[in-house]
């Protein structure tokens, strides 16, 4: 493996320095020639407040032994920065993943983004207005192929609001809070999607998921969507390695780990020689 961190600004936005953390699967003459392998972007939760280190590295590697180059991003969060300073970060991680392509073996039609909590809806930002101001690019070369959705924040609607999220990314700004309820910016453009949740998530309603898989239907984009019974918010892989506490650990939630290997591999054909 090869593992090497990315400034993602050539200076600190507020004290603050993005980084790319890379995980690169090492190929040798053992593999077919060209081998090109697809990849996955992970950004942690925290509210915008922090990254969760329970949602990184520990993700990045579940992937790596599936077969996927990994990436964690370590994006801009409050109370320093607030919207668009995440969204610029993802959108450039993707950029940069692009552009390094060839050098580590990488399909750049097969990027995946995934993000857990708030870092869903980062995940979920980028997924539906790649295409938008302020992160749009003139090749569309942020636009992720797939989007992995982990017990994500999207509605700013009360009631089904993580309201501390919202503040963290938005603060007093009410049109900006509005804007960015995502399931309101899904369209035909939107990248597929892999949505789990738990149905007692009492800190980030289960609605958030449901609201957005709704708005994917309506607009053709192709979904699949887990909803466990049981099991706290926060969860990451749900086993011994991530529990943040008493309730971390649900054998049943740990199955979302290779259903959503399962779906991106079929999204991404990767049960072909060379992928």
């Amino acid at each position: 493996m090869k593992y090497e961190v990315f400034n993602l600004r050539k200076e600190p936005i507020n004290g603050f320095m993005p980084t790319l953390r890379a995980y690169i699967i090492n190929d040798d003459s053992t593999y077919p020639e060209g081998r090109m392998r697809p990849a996955v972007l992970v950004c942690p939760g925290g509210g915008y407040g922090f990254c969760s280190q329970r949602e990184a590295e520990p993700i990045a590697l579940q992937y790596m032994a599936a077969g996927y180059h990994a990436f964690v991003l370590d994006y801009a969060v409050a109370p320093d920065n607030c919207y668009p300073e995440a969204q610029k970060n993802a959108s450039d991680a993707i950029r940069l993943i692009r552009q390094n392509a060839d050098e580590w073996g990488l399909d750049k039609n097969k990027i995946a983004i995934m993000g857990f909590s708030a870092g869903g809806h980062l995940a979920a930002s980028i997924a539906t207005m790649w295409d938008e101001e302020p992160i749009k690019t003139e090749d569309g070369s942020n636009r992720p192929n797939a989007a992995i959705l982990c017990y994500p924040v999207i509605s700013s609607k009360k009631g089904v609001a993580h309201e501390g999220s919202f503040d963290n990314l938005c603060r007093d700004d009410k049109e900006l809070r509005e804007r960015m309820s995502l399931e309101d910016r899904v369209s035909e453009k939107t990248s597929p999607c892999f949505l789990w949740h738990t149905f007692e998530d009492q800190a980030v309603p289960v609605e958030n998921s449901l609201l957005f898989a709704m708005a994917l239907k309506k607009a053709g984009v192709s979904c699949e969507m887990h909803i466990f019974p049981h099991g706290p918010h926060g969860l990451s892989l749900a086993n011994s390695d991530t529990a943040a506490g008493e309730g971390g650990i649900v054998p049943r939630v740990q199955e979302w780990i290779p259903l959503s290997i399962k779906w991106l591999n079929d999204l991404f054909e990767k049960t072909k020689l060379g992928n």
